[in-house]
């Protein structure tokens, strides 16, 4: 994992991401205000234009921005299939940080499995905070095993590298986004 790049202080597209005791954490520094990185992780319109790894699209989401309201989405790949997902909100603090369960799901919102590895945590838990750099935005997402199974938690620490690189095409798509939201 990328250990050398400090976000902080390293170019905007610098991403860090390291595992601690059973957290990922990533972080990257994105060239804009944090209110708008906020409002890109927290309304329909922009989270379908964006959110997902590279090569997919989101095909159909629903958004209820509230604690104990969801993000219920579906997301398209390249070679059709349609992976579904689903969000719920446990703390909302505009502009500076969410707090959500993360799981997969099913075309109604029930509670799913990862489509190619069975042994995923069936929920994880997901912090992530937005901290104003003048007018750049520092995003860290802390994402952990939540009510796993002693097989669950191992499946998500032997993934760091696997999330690492999806979460850097994740972040690309955003960066993408932004930089043309920020332009209209």
């Amino acid at each position: 994992m990328n250990h050398e790049a400090n976000p902080e202080e390293g170019p905007i597209d610098a991403m860090t991401a390291h595992l601690q005791g059973e957290e990922f954490t990533v972080s990257r520094v994105f060239d804009a205000p944090r209110e708008l990185v906020f409002d890109a992780w927290t309304h329909e319109k922009h989270l379908k234009e964006w959110f997902g790894p590279a090569g997919c699209a989101i095909v159909e989401c629903k958004l209820d921005l509230r604690p104990g309201g969801f993000f219920h989405y579906g997301m398209s790949f390249m070679n059709g299939q349609v992976v579904w997902g689903k969000w719920i909100f446990k703390e909302i603090k505009r502009p500076e940080k969410l707090v959500l369960i993360s799981q997969f799901s099913d075309a109604r919102g029930g509670l799913g499995r990862h489509p190619g590895n069975p042994d995923w945590p069936r929920e994880t838990l997901s912090t992530t905070t937005f901290e104003a750099k003048g007018n750049k935005t520092l995003l860290t997402l802390r994402w952990s095993p939540y009510n796993a199974s002693d097989v669950e938690r191992n499946t998500f620490l032997a993934s760091a590298a696997s999330m690492e690189q999806g979460w850097g095409g994740t972040f690309k798509q955003l960066d993408e986004y932004l930089a043309k939201a920020r332009k209209g």
